[in-house]
């Protein structure tokens, strides 16, 4: 593989490195970039930027907001904006509803959903795990029940992201309950969370936040005309779907901006005579994180760089195991660098990036569950990398 950019490419990265600084305000990069929580307004105004210079959602076909770009200048896009600290186009439209629609729905529903899932005008969240059925996703029990013009759908969904901000939902429910594989009887709809019907309910997390909900479905009526492809062939969409997350989950950019700030705190951290960071032990332990990142950035460029066929690439499920690993063990760093000041207390000595870094920790347990548990992709990579 190549490793090093052509003359073009330097200039094509210099370009977003320009536009991401000067373009993006200041104050939304900041907060992301030292981890401070941002509004649904920070979210939203980003991405309509981007949108704006068609750089929201580049891997959509052209004539939907992408650009015809080659694999390499889009791994620059994202790996420029993560090392900005820009707030990426919001995962559940650029990556998951969207690609979908692009690749699987009507011309009707693209024209209908694809401006405004780019433009963020609407805001989308991923109706998916339910209580039964999380990383055994094909175990969902929600049900959907054509009447006529409608399917009528009553179930639970549960760990939805943004659901509180969200305006609609593409929703995984089953059709056909007498499958002979439970994969065989699952439709993709798209539905408001303002339909009659549909309760949001926030959960609290372990970090005292509250960015997952349950989402309950009480006889919801949904259009027909809201059904994403075929009948029954949502598992087909979903895997298309999800190897999408997977390979976004893995934030190689973010990661380099958070080891480099724990690189600047530990020069803050006096061990006797030197700093932590001139630590033997510490620095070996900065140096083999930052060797694994690279490793894993050069198998992202890998699936990047793979033929975009429609179908799942199962390398995806390297990139969401390592990348989550990584996550932890930075976030983890940062705690061990933190030290006592890693407990919450009021103390206004107190850095405010050690007071967070317990409740990021904790936050970021959840990364080898979502998309996928970390033990679901072990399992894939056994059976479609090594043919085990």
């Amino acid at each position: 593989m190549k490793l090093a950019l052509t003359e073009d490419e330097l200039a094509f990265r210099d370009e977003l490195r320009a536009f991401y600084r000067s373009e993006i305000p200041a104050g939304i990069r900041n907060r992301a970039r030292h981890g401070q929580e941002l509004s649904r307004d920070d979210f939203v105004t980003t991405q309509r930027i981007l949108n704006a210079h068609r750089l929201a959602v580049p891997n959509w076909p052209v004539e939907w907001g992408g650009r015809d770009w080659t694999p390499i200048q889009r791994h620059i896009w994202h790996d420029e904006m993560q090392l900005a600290s820009v707030p990426e186009p919001l995962t559940f439209n650029a990556n998951m509803i969207g690609p979908v629609i692009a690749h699987f729905g009507t011309q009707a529903m693209k024209e209908r959903f694809l401006p405004p899932t780019a433009n963020l005008d609407i805001w989308w969240c991923q109706g998916f795990s339910e209580p039964e059925a999380g990383s055994d996703l094909a175990s969902l029990r929600t049900t959907a029940v054509r009447d006529g013009d409608s399917y009528v759908v009553n179930g639970q969904k549960t760990w939805t992201t943004a659901a509180q901000s969200a305006d609609w939902m593409f929703c995984l429910v089953r059709t056909d309950p007498d499958a002979p594989k439970k994969q065989a009887g699952i439709s993709m709809l798209l539905f408001p969370l303002e339909t009659p019907g549909v309760t949001v309910r926030p959960i609290e997390l372990i970090d005292g936040g509250y960015e997952v909900n349950e989402v309950f479905l009480d006889n919801v009526r949904v259009p027909a005309e809201n059904l994403v492809g075929q009948e029954n062939q949502g598992w087909t969409y979903a895997k298309f779907l999800l190897g999408n997350e997977r390979t976004g989950i893995t934030a190689v950019g973010q990661r380099k901006v958070r080891l480099w700030l724990a690189k600047e705190h530990a020069r803050q951290v006096r061990l006797g005579d030197r700093t932590l960071l001139e630590d033997q032990v510490f620095a070996t332990r900065v140096a083999e994180l930052e060797n694994e990142l690279l490793a894993l950035e050069l198998v992202q460029l890998r699936v990047a760089a793979a033929p975009a066929d429609g179908k799942p690439n199962p390398v995806s499920s390297i990139l969401k195991l390592r990348g989550t690993e990584l996550q932890q063990a930075v976030t983890e760093l940062l705690v061990d660098i933190a030290g006592p000041d890693s407990l919450p207390v009021e103390d206004p000595a107190q850095p405010d990036w050690a007071r967070r870094s317990t409740a990021t920790y904790l936050n970021y347990r959840k990364t080898s569950i979502y998309g996928g548990s970390n033990e679901v992709q072990r399992s894939i990579i056994a059976s479609t990398i090594l043919g085990l």
